[in-house]
């Protein structure tokens, strides 16, 4: 099992703050997680075509699209940070 957690826009896109999913053995980068999730749940699917552009993080550590997966991980997803 894969926790998704989804912050600020893509939370209020989403209409959750986390899913938790045992995605198929295939899945084994945060792009095919990404890719499955917009397959199967069409709340993240449209939430990920408004926010093409996102940052990753894997159990607390930045990462990117290319980066493995795997059963017990933490996923959080969430839209590029500014700041001032």
């Amino acid at each position: 099992m894969i926790e998704v957690v989804f912050f600020a826009a893509l939370r209020e896109r989403v209409g959750e703050d986390s899913l938790r999913v045992t995605p198929p053995e295939t899945v084994t980068t945060v792009a095919a997680l990404c890719d499955w999730l917009a397959e199967q749940y069409p709340a993240v699917g449209r939430a990920l075509d408004a926010t093409p552009r996102r940052m990753v993080a894997i159990n607390e550590q930045l990462a990117e699209p290319r980066s493995a997966v795997a059963d017990g991980d933490t996923v959080a997803l969430f839209p590029p940070v500014t700041g001032g």
